[in-house]
């Protein structure tokens, strides 16, 4: 009995113990944890090349003094939501004091005319920089497609989004009115493309590019790659 007894004894000095060590290490975790120590002090901006790093860093001042444990992740969601330019972003907190914030930005894929000045566009219609003139490069969307709430420019960009860089370049205007009937011509000799839609985009540029180096560049031709297996030309 008394065997038992200084055993059942040991297990309850053991327990409480354990309960004891588990409990000071999680007081211990809290206090460093939601203590001055590990207060906000730095917001780190990277991947920034159109935004200045400093008004993205300033948007989160309020955030400056909260223990990194607290740190509100959507008054930052709603600080950042005020950067058009921003596409997305990640969060990494790095003890002591320092939240890295990481940005991906909108980049231009077409141009659109507004008279006076050019609106360069990301697929989403989001407005990334205007300029005087059109920069090389950038396609152009035909006044008719440009629309930004209209299925032509939801086709124009989706067709443009999904060709390959080096050809994107060689875009000079494109335009669509439905998902299935989106054309563009080509910078140089004046060629009209005929794409369809950007189903199958990668085939398509394939076909294109044996076409362009099979026939040529000294006239404009008219390349109807919509049904990629049947490639028509015909001359301009």
């Amino acid at each position: 009995m008394r065997r038992f007894t200084r055993r059942s004894r040991r297990r309850r000095i053991v327990a409480v113990a354990a309960l004891g060590s588990t409990a000071l290490l999680l007081l211990s975790v809290a206090v460093v944890t939601l203590s001055p120590l590990m207060a906000l002090q730095t917001v780190s901006v990277a991947g920034a090349q159109r935004l200045d790093p400093a008004q993205v860093s300033a948007a989160l001042d309020d955030q400056l003094g909260t223990p990194l444990a607290l740190l509100d992740e959507g008054a930052v969601r709603e600080s950042l939501a005020a950067f058009p330019l921003i596409r997305s972003y990640t969060t990494e907190i790095v003890p002591p004091h320092t939240l890295v914030v990481r940005i991906v930005e909108r980049v231009p894929l077409a141009a659109i005319d507004r008279g006076g000045s050019v609106e360069l566009v990301d697929a989403a219609g989001v407005v990334v920089e205007r300029s005087a003139e059109r920069p090389a490069g950038i396609p152009l969307i035909a006044p008719e497609s440009a629309d930004i709430e209209s299925l032509a420019f939801e086709s124009a960009t989706a067709v443009l989004s999904a060709l390959p860089a080096e050809l994107r370049a060689q875009v000079d205007v494109i335009t669509a009115s439905t998902r299935d009937d989106v054309t563009f011509t080509m910078i140089g000799a004046g060629h009209r493309v005929v794409w369809g839609s950007a189903e199958r985009s990668a085939f398509k540029a394939r076909v294109l590019a044996a076409a362009l180096g099979t026939t040529s560049q000294s006239r404009a031709w008219e390349y109807d790659v919509s049904a990629p297996e049947t490639l028509v030309v015909r001359g301009l």
